[in-house]
């Protein structure tokens, strides 16, 4: 079977055969099906019920590693499967270990993504008894005694966000002197929102003889500096570090920034699509154009950290079962949602860093579906531009801005700020011969 006929599935597999463990990668993913793993019935029931049959890259190289109890230091983006290359060699782990305690402590920067994996945990473990809760902040004090409890009990998975785990570490409820397994997931996003010195004060809490894997989408510095504090020689993956999915059609639009609201609608009303994500790089930008799109009679909500946690569950669950059609969000909205058929990512203004866009881009042609990503581009993020392109190594095909929105620029700014720097095509009055052509200036 050829890489580009893999079932991107996003979960993972445990130990293979001997055999198999020797092969290389490319070889890997031709042949092997999950199948050709070393389940236990109860799990391999699991992973077939739901309907998984090939492994992603990211599994085919990660579990073995993890099953033979490495630490591992493993690059993939978000949509690659990698929570299943550390669920499954857990739970195969757990199923042959003491029941009654806590045995694997999974970290995560966000709620829903908190959540999102202890939904996985759920279905994947629904047959072999292994239990799970998820631990975060924002909710009311009938949610916390509700993760107390759970803790009481002993469940065998706690996935929880930092802040709200210290709060139970300190409580002295919670204990993890027995721990076995340590998971970051999504580091380099914890240690973006500042959580570097939350993550060391429980690492102190945990026995120092365990096995600890940190998953990261990108690699900075920083990271490998907290792997070398936390790790114990670990073994590295990286697997198609900042690639977009190959499904993705990414189209970006050069325009004024007056031109950037009616180009949404235009793109919302004649588009014909069904499930579509914008994201904005502020808060306040996303409050104003969820309130533009309601006044323009979308459906549309506004996915913000202002939001009780409830609002802000209740808005995920109505996108996902496709009763809310349009969410606007800023990044935190990027790694929090896992929402299959997603048909249109809009980024309302480019991200500063690179990595973001992939990030974004990524919520839709998920499961090797196709999806369309727009990104509208003002003379000010030029530059942010080149360095997404000089990351995902192509140009951006660039589309034509609508007859009708060509009058609207940035009238104090019209001469200087309407031509490119390079003196080519004007902002927000492309030449149609240039039309879905990609730039190759």
């Amino acid at each position: 079977m050829s890489s580009d006929r893999r079932i991107a599935c996003p979960f993972g597999q445990s130990s293979p055969k001997p055999a198999i463990f020797l092969l290389p990668c490319t070889v890997l993913e031709n042949i092997v099906t999950f199948r050709d793993f070393n389940f236990n019935e109860q799990l391999m029931e699991g992973v077939l019920s739901m309907g998984f049959v090939t492994p992603t890259p990211i599994q085919a190289e990660a579990i073995p590693i993890i099953a033979a109890g490495d630490d591992i230091i493993a690059c993939a983006q978000t949509g690659t499967g990698k929570t299943g290359a550390y669920l499954l060699p857990v739970l195969e782990h757990i199923s042959k270990s003491n029941r009654h305690q806590i045995n694997t402590l999974i970290l995560a920067p966000t709620r829903e993504l908190a959540q999102q994996i202890d939904q996985q945990v759920e279905g994947l473990a629904y047959f072999t008894g292994v239990t799970s809760i998820a631990i975060f902040g924002g909710g009311d004090g009938i949610a916390y005694e509700q993760q107390r409890r759970g803790i009481e009990n002993n469940v065998n998975i706690i996935i929880a966000t930092p802040g709200r785990l210290i709060a139970h570490l300190n409580s002295g409820v919670l204990k993890l002197n027995h721990l076995s397994h340590l998971i970051l997931d999504e580091a380099d996003r914890m240690l973006d929102m500042g959580f570097y010195d939350d993550i060391m004060k429980i690492v102190s809490y945990l026995p120092k003889k365990r096995q600890t894997l940190l998953f990261s989408a990108t690699m900075p510095g920083r990271i490998r500096t907290l792997a070398k504090t936390i790790l114990n020689h670990p073994k590295q993956v990286n697997i198609a570090l900042s690639q977009p999915a190959v499904g993705i059609d990414q189209q970006i639009y050069k325009v004024h920034d007056p031109q950037k609201t009616p180009l949404l609608l235009s793109l919302l009303k004649n588009g014909g699509y069904t499930s579509v994500l914008i994201f904005a790089s502020k808060k306040d930008l996303v409050k104003s154009l969820a309130r533009d799109l309601k006044s323009a009679h979308i459906n549309t909500s506004a996915f913000h950290s202002d939001l009780e946690q409830r609002e802000r569950e209740e808005l995920l669950l109505a996108f996902k079962n496709r009763q809310l059609p349009v969410i606007v969000g800023t990044d935190a909205l990027s790694r929090g949602i896992d929402v299959e058929g997603i048909d249109l990512v809009i980024n309302y203004d480019v991200p500063g860093d690179p990595e973001d866009y992939v990030h974004r881009i990524g919520r839709t042609a998920r499961a090797e579906t196709t999806g369309t990503a727009i990104t509208f581009v003002n003379h000010r993020d030029e530059r942010r531009l080149k360095s997404i392109e000089q990351l995902i190594e192509k140009p951006i095909r660039l589309m034509e801005v609508p007859d009708s929105l060509k009058g609207i620029a940035d009238k104090p700014a019209e001469h200087s700020a309407n031509r490119r720097p390079n003196g080519n095509r004007r902002w927000g009055n492309n030449n149609n011969k240039s039309q879905g052509k990609s730039r190759q200036q």
